[in-house]
């Protein structure tokens, strides 16, 4: 299996919801590392190595006290910042606080999530705009682990041309397909496919569902977040920003915000409509990336090739390593979706 790139412990990885984390600590793993996280002082977020530096037990079997974290092994406390604060029936000297510290890790909570860092790298998530505004409704989907490469999850997220065949008469139909323009803008961090279309697509939930359309839009901000905006005469008419954080080589935990302006019917009702109308499509691409990691594990690795309609070529690939692109514009190409 392909080793997970340096890139992702240098990069914000979202690892839990803001409502999951509440009076007990939540253990997550990512990047292959286990990492605990909880509410330590003034319901501050914390993250920490899930070990406890005294005999390796998991401090996320422990529960918080006084602010801080106890070990349920010896006792010991650690507070916000990794610091012991506690040795049951011993007394700590000047710097006993240092030297039996449990390992911090970079936490920063924002519009409901939490994201950790492992290494020293991106100073803040990157721009997504639309997903924070108060005046457009929210909502988050936490989809679990899932079975699969958070690679070939953000490709599928960006590959227009899969749409066809494994979301057949939901999305798009696989035998009647119509016109449309693809481009595809490029950034030194990130890569955009840019869709333009006269009309929804064809499955029936996009004639259901969605309003009129012009054009769609998906970036990839590197390594693994991928923003997938619609757009209509009126302007944008849904956003999806996903978070593809990898557990390890072969497992990942997507999240989903799902962004829409007010005023387009009760927030509940939209947040009601596109779970009911999304679960076969999520449940379809979750099989998807399991039969696809079969394939690479049955064969000692991914052996791809790139076809006429990937138009982004190896250039995902290439960001979710950490490398960076020479910006430009390529497109308008007549393809048929």
């Amino acid at each position: 299996m392909t080793p997970l790139p340096d890139s992702i412990a240098r990069s914000w990885q979202l690892i839990a919801l803001s409502h999951e984390v509440r009076a007990k600590p939540v253990p997550r793993t990512v990047a292959n590392t286990p990492v605990v996280i909880f509410r330590g002082t003034n319901g501050r977020i914390t993250a920490l190595l899930d070990r406890c530096p005294h005999r390796n037990f998991p401090l996320s079997d422990g529960r918080i006290e006084n602010g801080g974290l106890v070990c349920p092994y010896h006792g010991w406390r650690f507070g916000p910042d990794g610091a012991c604060a506690e040795v049951p029936g011993c007394e700590l000297t000047p710097g006993d606080d240092a030297r039996f510290a449990a390992s911090p890790i970079a936490v920063l909570e924002r519009n409901g999530g939490i994201f950790v860092r492992l290494e020293p790298g991106q100073d803040d998530l990157p721009d997504l705009g639309v997903w924070g505004d108060a005046d457009h409704d929210h909502f988050w989907w936490a989809q679990g682990v899932w079975r699969g490469r958070a690679l070939d999850a953000i490709e599928n997220v960006l590959d227009a041309f899969h749409t066809n065949y494994i979301h057949d008469g939901i999305i798009r139909r696989s035998g009647r397909r119509m016109s449309v323009k693809l481009s595809t803008n490029v950034f030194e961090q990130g890569i955009e496919q840019v869709i333009e279309q006269p009309v929804p697509d064809m499955g029936w939930m996009s004639r259901m569902l969605e309003p009129p359309r012009d054009r769609s839009r998906t970036r990839l901000y590197a390594p693994t977040t991928v923003q997938a905006r619609w757009e209509g005469p009126r302007g944008l008419t849904l956003c999806v920003s996903a978070f593809f954080t990898p557990v390890d080589a072969g497992s990942l935990r997507p999240f989903a915000r799902f962004t829409t302006p007010k005023g387009r019917g009760p927030a509940w009702l939209k947040e009601a409509a596109i779970r009911l109308f999304l679960n076969p499509v999520v449940a379809q691409d979750r099989r998807a990336l399991a039969r696809q990691l079969d394939g690479i594990e049955a064969f000692g690795g991914p052996r791809f090739i790139q076809g006429p309609g990937d138009l982004l070529g190896a250039r995902v690939t290439q960001l979710y390593q950490g490398q960076t692109l020479e910006p430009g514009v390529e497109g308008p190409f007549e393809r048929t979706l």
